[in-house]
C-alpha cells in the first residue's frame, strides 16, 4: 500500500519538526517498536489482515452522508460527511488501536498503556485489549475523568484499570506524560498505545499510517457518489490523526485542505488549544518530539481550554507543523460558543449529533459553505458521535428535564447509600 512520504531528509522528521526525544532508557524500546513498523509497512499482508479485522470488527468501510437539508438552508457548497461515528466504539480511535494491536502482537508484548482526554481512545483501547488478551491500563486526567464519565464507565467494564491523573491541569497533557513514566518503569512487557499522531518517531507516522484508511475510503466513495473530488475537506485537529487520516485521501489533489483546532474563549483569551490558527504557540520539544506547543517564554506548558476534551492539548502532530509552514493545510479555530450553535443545528437539521470535537470541523464548514457555489462540494469528517458528550452537551444546552434526571438520580443513590 503507497502513502504519501511526509518526511524530508533525516527519518521521524518533517522539516524542522518530529523526531526523538527520549531518555535513553527508551532508546532501544523505540528502536524495537520502529523496526517492527518498518516490517509491518513494508508486509502486504499485514494491511491486508488489518482491513480485514476492521470489516469483520469495527464495520468498515464507514459510509458517506450527504447531508441535502443541511446544504439547502446554508444555500452554498454540497454537503457531506464522512461517517467515522459508525465505528464500533463510536470514533475512528479504533482504527488506530487495532493496527497497534495488531503490530502489539508481534513484538510480543502481554500489557499495553494508553493515555485519552476524551475517552474515545481509552475506550477504544480496553475494546482492543479485550480482544487481543492483553492486560490494560488507561491513565486519563482527573478533570477528563469527571466529565467524560460514560467512557470512564465502559473502560473499566471491559476490564482496564482507568488512573486518574491529579498532576497539573489534569488533562491530556498531563496523562501523556504518566503514560511515558509507566512506559520507562515497564517496557519490556508493554507497548504503548499512543492515540494521536504526536510524540516521538515514528508514532506520528505510524498512527497516520493507520488512520489513512479513511481517506482511502472517502476519495473512493466521493468519486462513486459525488462524480468528483471535493473542493475542500474539513477535519478537527486536537493531536490530529483523524485529519491526517482523511486528508490523506486528497493529499496529492486539487483539494483544499482545512484543519479546525479548539478556540475556546476565542483568540487572546489565552483559554482555548489552537496552536496553528492563533498565534500563541512557538516551536519548542516536549513530550518526545518538537513541534508548536502553547508555552511561555521559558518553555513551560500553558493552561489549554476546550470545550472538547480531545481537543484540549498543547501540541499539535509534527506533520501539520510542516505542512502548516509550506501552506499545504489551512488551520482555522472554533470557539466554545460556536461549537454549541453547530452541534444544535446538525442535529435539527440532519438528525446527526457529531462529538464535540467533531463538530469543530461543522463550525468551520458552516461558515464557508454560504460563501461557495451550489455547485461545489465540501467534505467533513465526523470522526467520532457525541454519545459521550451527553453530560457536557446537556450543562453547555442548559437542559431543564436533564439537570432534573440527574438530580434525582443523585438522590437515589445517596438514599441508598445511607
Amino acid at each position: 500500500m503507497d502513502i504519501f512520504d511526509f518526511s524530508e531528509g533525516r527519518e521521524g522528521y518533517y522539516g524542522e519538526y518530529g523526531g526523538v526525544f527520549l531518555p535513553e532508557i527508551l532508546q532501544a524500546t523505540i528502536e524495537e517498536l520502529l523496526v517492527c513498523f518498518r516490517e509491518c509497512k513494508a508486509d502486504p499482508k499485514f494491511w491486508q489482515d488489518y482491513v480485514a479485522l476492521l470489516q469483520n470488527y469495527s464495520g468498515r468501510p464507514t459510509p458517506i452522508t450527504h447531508l441535502e437539508n443541511l446544504s439547502r438552508k446554508l444555500g452554498g457548497a454540497q454537503i457531506y460527511v464522512k461517517r467515522d461515528d459508525l465505528n464500533h466504539t463510536g470514533s475512528h480511535k479504533i482504527n488506530n488501536v487495532m493496527g497497534q494491536g495488531l503490530l502489539c502482537q508481534r513484538l510480543g508484548k502481554s500489557k499495553v498503556i494508553a493515555e485519552t482526554g476524551a475517552g474515545q481512545h481509552g475506550f477504544a483501547t480496553a475494546t482492543m485489549a479485550a480482544k487481543f488478551g492483553f492486560e490494560c491500563k488507561i491513565y486519563m486526567g482527573a478533570v477528563d475523568v469527571a466529565r467524560q464519565r460514560p467512557n470512564v464507565f465502559w473502560m473499566e467494564n471491559l476490564g482496564a484499570e482507568v488512573i486518574a491523573v491529579e498532576d497539573g491541569q489534569k488533562t491530556l497533557k498531563d496523562a501523556v506524560n504518566e503514560c511515558m513514566r509507566d512506559w520507562v518503569t515497564n517496557m519490556a512487557d508493554t507497548h504503548y498505545i499512543l492515540g494521536t499522531a504526536c510524540g516521538p518517531h515514528p508514532f506520528p507516522e505510524m498512527v497516520s499510517w493507520f488512520q489513512s484508511i479513511i481517506g482511502l475510503e472517502a476519495r473512493e466513495q466521493m468519486l462513486k457518489q459525488a462524480g468528483r473530488l471535493p473542493d475542500r475537506v474539513y477535519a478537527c485537529v486536537g493531536g490530529g490523526s483523524n485529519a491526517m487520516g482523511i486528508f490523506q485521501g486528497f493529499m496529492d489533489d486539487d483539494v483544499e485542505l482545512i484543519g479546525s483546532e479548539g478556540g475556546g474563549h476565542g483568540v487572546g483569551s489565552y483559554m482555548h488549544s489552537s496552536r496553528l490558527a492563533y498565534d500563541d504557540a512557538t516551536v519548542g520539544v516536549a513530550q518526545g518530539y518538537k513541534t508548536y506547543f502553547l508555552q511561555n517564554d521559558e518553555g513551560n506548558m500553558n493552561e489549554t481550554h476546550s470545550v472538547a476534551a480531545g481537543l484540549d492539548y498543547i501540541g499539535v502532530n509534527p506533520i501539520f507543523a510542516h505542512l502548516h509552514d509550506q501552506g499545504k493545510v489551512r488551520f482555522e479555530a472554533a470557539t466554545d460558543v460556536e461549537v454549541k450553535e453547530a452541534l444544535r443545528l446538525t442535529m435539527r437539521t440532519e438528525g446527526l449529533i457529531p462529538a464535540l470535537e467533531s463538530t469543530h470541523a461543522f463550525v468551520t464548514a458552516i461558515k464557508e459553505a454560504p460563501t461557495m457555489g451550489k455547485d461545489q462540494i465540501i467534505l467533513i469528517n465526523q470522526s467520532g458521535r457525541g454519545d459521550k458528550d451527553i453530560f457536557t452537551i446537556a450543562d453547555a444546552l442548559d437542559d431543564a428535564k436533564w439537570k432534573s434526571f440527574i438530580g434525582g438520580k443523585a438522590d437515589q443513590y445517596r438514599a441508598e447509600n445511607n
